[in-house]
């Protein structure tokens, strides 16, 4: 399977997103990277939308529906999010979109910290699998794999795409 270029595909994705931006009226939205892959890609989109307030970030691992079945992840982080987030228009991004369970992890967080305008979803990778109804608003490349087969981002510097 060939992968796509990842530095093209943000570039992409930072066009689409722009444009979705423009078209439904978002003034001065709140980028939110969900760690670590949705934040490096938040970044390079914050770079190219020049945003005010860079970029947030989120670590589900609290909010994980799996935490008593896997337990806590050795490198939780904490969450840096303004104090309100009240009537804001989030800019939620992940890396990749499989399940819909880290999604819904993120969006309760984001609750407990107020309740946004609205939330719009952005991917860099869908790969489909959904056990939850959760689709992003933009995406930057829809991937079919084999079954069992996972892709995987490095990076951040520079990012790179692997499948296991």
């Amino acid at each position: 399977m060939h992968l796509p270029d990842i530095e093209q595909t943000c570039t992409e994705l930072g066009q689409r997103l722009a444009a979705y931006l423009q078209q439904n009226n978002i003034e001065q939205p709140l980028l939110v990277g969900i760690r670590t892959g949705g934040v490096w890609i938040a970044e390079r989109l914050q770079q190219q939308l020049q945003t005010e307030d860079g970029v947030s970030t989120l670590d589900i691992s609290f909010y994980r529906d799996d935490f008593t079945r896997h337990g806590l992840h050795p490198q939780v982080m904490g969450s840096e999010l303004p104090d309100s987030i009240e009537d804001r228009h989030i800019i939620l991004i992940d890396d990749v979109v499989m399940s819909g369970r880290t999604i819904r992890a993120a969006m309760n967080e984001l609750f407990d910290y107020g309740r946004p305008a609205s939330i719009s979803l952005v991917c860099l990778l869908d790969i489909g699998r959904r056990e939850l109804p959760i689709q992003p608003d933009l995406c930057g490349v829809r991937l079919e794999l084999e079954e069992g087969q996972l892709v995987k981002l490095s990076g951040p510097q520079p990012l790179q795409l692997t499948l296991s």
